[in-house]
């Protein structure tokens, strides 16, 4: 593991394993070997079918920057449970607090340019720091990042740097010119931002008229680009009966991706905390989610609920399906025989596998969750990471509390903990939105009560 942790070793011999480029030396050609031998072996874990399939897969710089970061951080933390990384797989970055439209449950705050947002030297030192790190992958966010004017420049410098690029946006500014410029800066994936089948009730959410409409262009434009495009859904009361139509449109417009993002009420999302649905209704709402995931019709369907995860088990165990989905920041779905993965690299990944940073630098262990914990540009990325005291909370389990501490599935769930701060001011407390956690509490009444 030590021998391969370092990136220029392992990355030279994936190359030469993947055939990108001929071995220059002999040493090279025997790490290609080596090499060959744990990658074989991960392609049977991982349930591929074709060896040649994870061949390809290694071919892109991304990936050989996850397994790089994988060994690096094994050599240098030994096997946890979940597993600690030297860097985190991927950062949200909130680049502008400028925005063109007025969501009612934007946790950005967001609508009008903040003076202390980064210039664009500052955004390129930024990069400069997460690509040292290690970082794999860079979602750029906002406010809305495509009324900033230096956001290319910027992705394209990410991009060359081999990490994985994606945009998450409301789309309503994806023209077909803007689409290709995005497919152009290296952008490889899209998330796009749409709430409802209704126009109405979707511009009424986000507060201006006209946008579902522009919404849905701009998913078309990214389509016929051919960029991954995403659609993503905020689930709420609004929106709750609604997803079913909301999936039917994700096909109808042969998107690649539809995600029902867990609601969290921080920022503006603070004053519509009534609008949260119950927990049986999440329940109900994972289990649809995993009947459509594993219906296998060319979309891609998950949750970023961490207890998706929780779901994904219990289907699989009671033989009703035979994907668990280990990630709720990332479609990573393990064959049964790879359950046991699951507790290593599932669950809650706040200030664990990933992190935010807002327009002006500061770290935090999620957008969702705005606890400053440091600056990138004052402090250092890699160090905020390994030694901020919020992060190595998050990354033990056992800090966890009530329900979420005692449940057997805190490993590959934990809860969200954005939810459990937002909710009670403690990033250790239980999810109120799991109905595990919730049978956890009643139990404990009960006992208090004899």
């Amino acid at each position: 593991m030590k021998y391969f942790s370092n990136r220029d070793r392992l990355n030279s011999a994936l190359e030469v394993y993947t055939d990108t480029r001929k071995a220059r030396t002999i040493g090279e050609r025997i790490n290609s070997k080596l090499i060959a031998l744990a990658v074989n072996s991960g392609a049977k874990v991982f349930g591929a079918k074709r060896k040649e399939d994870f061949i390809d897969y290694f071919k892109k710089p991304a990936p050989r920057r996850g397994l790089a970061l994988v060994l690096r951080s094994i050599a240098e933390f030994g096997i946890t449970k979940p597993l600690k990384l030297s860097a985190p797989f991927l950062v949200v970055w909130n680049f502008t607090k400028g925005c063109n439209l007025k969501c009612k449950h934007c946790y950005a705050n967001a609508g009008k340019f903040a003076p202390d947002e980064l210039t664009t030297e500052q955004k390129k030192k930024l990069v400069d720091q997460l690509d040292r790190a290690g970082v794999v992958a860079l979602a750029i966010s906002g406010g809305e990042p495509l009324v900033a004017p230096d956001l290319f420049e910027i992705a394209k410098y990410a991009h060359d740097k081999g990490m994985y690029v994606s945009l998450a946006t409301n789309g309503t500014l994806i023209t077909p010119a803007v689409a290709q410029k995005i497919k152009n800066a290296g952008v490889e994936y899209v998330e796009i931002s749409l709430d409802h089948s209704n126009p109405k009730i979707h511009d009424e959410f986000r507060g201006v008229e006209g946008a579902w409409e522009k919404t849905v262009e701009g998913i078309k434009n990214c389509v016929s680009a051919g960029v991954l495009t995403c659609i993503a859904t905020t689930v709420t009361k609004y929106n709750y009966d609604d997803v079913p139509k909301m999936v039917e449109l994700a096909k109808k417009l042969k998107v690649y991706r539809f995600i029902a993002f867990n609601f969290v009420p921080t920022g503006r999302g603070k004053e519509i905390i009534n609008v949260d649905i119950s927990p049986q209704q999440k329940e109900k709402l994972l289990n649809y989610l995993y009947d459509e995931m594993e219906e296998d019709n060319g979309l891609e369907v998950f949750s970023t609920c961490p207890a998706y995860a929780r779901i994904s088990i219990e289907r699989v165990m009671k033989k009703e399906g035979k994907d668990v989905s280990v990630s709720h920041f990332a479609a990573v779905n393990l064959p049964k025989e790879a359950m046991p993965l699951a507790d290593f690299i599932g669950g809650c990944g706040a200030g664990r596998n990933y992190c935010g940073i807002e327009h002006n630098g500061d770290i935090e262990p999620c957008v969702f969750l705005p606890i400053k914990v440091g600056n990138a540009l004052k402090d250092g990325f890699e160090n905020v990471w390994r030694n901020s005291q919020l992060f190595n909370i998050l990354r033990d389990r056992s800090n966890l509390k009530n329900g979420c501490g005692k449940c057997p599935y805190k490993y590959v769930c934990g809860g969200c903990r954005a939810r459990a701060y937002a909710y009670t001011g403690d990033v250790t407390a239980s999810d109120p939105g799991c109905i595990v956690a919730q049978a956890f509490k009643k139990t404990e009444k009960a006992k208090t009560t004899r």
